[in-house]
């Protein structure tokens, strides 16, 4: 019994001699005098100047604590720290460190750093010299002799709850932060292949999650760097999240998973996007329908440009091909894009039209049939211009009596009924939307209860309208005006109107005076062909005179 308690004792008193030496250890090891060292190991590694501010040894936990660590930015981006933090955490190994005073990093624990990420109009990076040749031209003289990147590794590396700005370079547009950045790197080396994890807040909301396998390291520019990658957001806001230039009026929350691989020349992205809310115009308002689109994108990273190989739009059960280019120049992109989309159901699209910047008549609704379109999409993204055919078949205007809004020219038709909705049977256009406004040609509009109407025609930025129309009236009871003046389809002539106020509240005005040519022509051939009718002349056109 007196055995046991004597080994107790001894192994109590050995306990606290190693723990007097572990709180001792640091007291006799200036980990300080290791500053200069890790400092140009640092810098040599990265190409950048490093700086550090104290450095404090845990032997219980065998790290090194340093405090206010700076590296510097490339000089021809920016003059302020590429990277901060308050905190750094180097794991070691301690017997190397205490026998022989050789430091053998570990682990590597960033804490809330703020990153600035800078991209000039060449395309090149802020970080693309990390690590490069021609940084390290750039080093004093005395740090040349030290190691080089590819000595140094480290078997984790992580930041914690950082903050990530990405911004252009000599840019006073306003730059995006990314909150609540974490990374998790094992077996990091410049020169062979490592995991990695990434997970950041959006601007705007949402999150994502890239993980992978990169490098080696590009010795020559860190952003060729070769990758393979998933990633994954949700409710991402378009207009927020920096991927997309604001002045294009592009907006809407998505959800995004695919995968990205790059060789650091060539990469290709391939996954699904759906959105909810899209908006596509600056003067449209969100839709009420969720779009998904599937893609694959081929990039040439040095030329900055790519092409769409696969662009699947579904709009419900309605669908669209995207395909064509895409090239950036300085500050933004220039699309060269074709989008082809046969025999859509109307029912699918309309919900589409506000995102457009389409207005319908107040209190209206495309219902029923199709539409066809094949369009071209080009110009930078703040200033695309669209132009193309587009084709509507047997669909119907709900909530809208064109015949009633005609005014004037429904005598024509022999007064028909009205009706509250607009049938329609075939429509055709050439359209062109550009920032300065949308026109119309070659407008071909066939109406059964009215006849065929033609023109074209202009709509402002703000919706105003400015349209020359002629109308074939074929509609109403037989022996009708149109019939007895000769300015029916029997002629090839027409009655000429105007359509003017805005797209919510158009009005239809009739050019009286072209109206009156032809129905004092209809009456004298009329006449010279001996018919006759107490209704053909111009009176008759605008209602018989009223008597006193």
């Amino acid at each position: 019994m007196r055995l046991n308690k004597r080994y107790l004792k001894i192994a109590g008193i050995v306990v606290a001699v190693v723990l007097v030496i572990l709180i001792a250890l640091p007291l006799f090891i200036n980990i300080n005098s290791f500053r200069p060292k890790i400092e140009s190991e640092v810098t040599n590694a990265l190409g950048r100047p490093v700086t550090l501010r104290d450095l404090s040894l845990s032997i219980l936990n065998g790290t090194v604590g340093v405090d206010d660590i700076s590296i510097a930015d490339d000089p021809a981006f920016s003059k302020t720290p590429f990277v901060t933090a308050q905190s750094l955490k180097v794991g070691v190994e301690l017997m190397p460190l205490i026998f022989s005073k050789q430091l053998n990093v570990t682990g590597i624990e960033l804490d809330e750093p703020q990153i600035t990420l800078l991209r000039a109009a060449n395309g090149t990076w802020n970080f693309s010299s990390l690590g490069g040749a021609g940084a390290k031209k750039a080093l004093e003289p005395e740090k040349q002799g030290a190691s080089t990147p590819q000595n140094f590794s480290v078997a984790k590396l992580e930041i914690k709850d950082g903050k990530l700005t990405f911004g252009k370079a000599n840019s006073t547009s306003k730059p995006q932060v990314y909150d609540k950045l974490n990374v998790e790197v094992k077996n990091f080396s410049f020169t062979s292949q490592f995991p990695f994890e990434l997970t950041v807040d959006l601007p705007g909301g949402g999150n994502a999650n890239v993980s992978g396998k990169a490098g080696p390291i590009n010795s020559q520019d860190a952003a060729k760097t070769p990758l393979e990658a998933s990633v994954k957001a949700n409710n991402m806001d378009l207009a927020a999240s920096g991927f997309i230039d604001p002045a294009s009026g592009f907006g809407g929350v998505a959800d995004f998973d695919g995968t990205l691989n790059s060789n650091g020349s060539q990469a290709k992205a391939a996954g699904l996007v759906t959105c909810d809310k899209l908006k596509l115009s600056p003067k449209g308002s969100p839709a009420s329908k969720k779009v998904t689109i599937k893609y694959a994108v081929t990039a040439d990273l040095d030329q900055q440009a790519g092409t769409i190989t696969q662009g699947d739009v579904a709009i419900g059960k309605a669908t669209a091909q995207l395909t064509g280019g895409f090239q950036t120049q300085g500050e933004t992109q220039v699309l060269n894009l074709k989008l082809s989309a046969p025999n859509m159901p109307v029912d699918e699209l309309e919900a589409m039209l506000p995102a457009l910047g389409v207005v319908l008549p107040s209190g209206s609704q495309l219902q029923g049939g199709t539409l066809s379109t094949e369009l071209g999409i080009t110009g930078p993204v703040d200033k695309l211009v669209i132009t193309g055919p587009v084709r509507l078949a047997n669909s119907k205007l709900a909530g809208f009596d064109l015949g009633s809004k005609l005014g004037a020219l429904s005598a024509f038709t022999g007064k028909a009924p009205a009706n509250g909705d607009t049938s329609i049977q075939n429509a055709s256009l050439n359209a062109r939307v550009a920032p300065e406004g949308t026109r119309a040609d070659a407008i071909n509009l066939t109406i059964p209860a009215i006849g065929v109407i033609t023109g074209a025609g202009t709509v402002s930025p703000a919706g105003g309208l400015d349209f020359r129309m002629v109308a074939d009236l074929q509609g109403g009871r037989p022996g009708g005006l149109t019939e007895r003046a000769g300015i029916g389809s029997s002629t090839g002539s027409g009655i000429p109107f105007s359509i003017q106020g805005t797209t919510s509240n158009p009005s239809f005005v009739p050019d009286v005076g072209s109206v009156a040519g032809h129905v004092a022509k209809g009456a004298l051939q009329n006449a010279v062909a001996g018919k006759t009718g107490g209704n053909t002349g111009v009176g008759g056109l605008l209602g018989r005179k009223k008597p006193k």
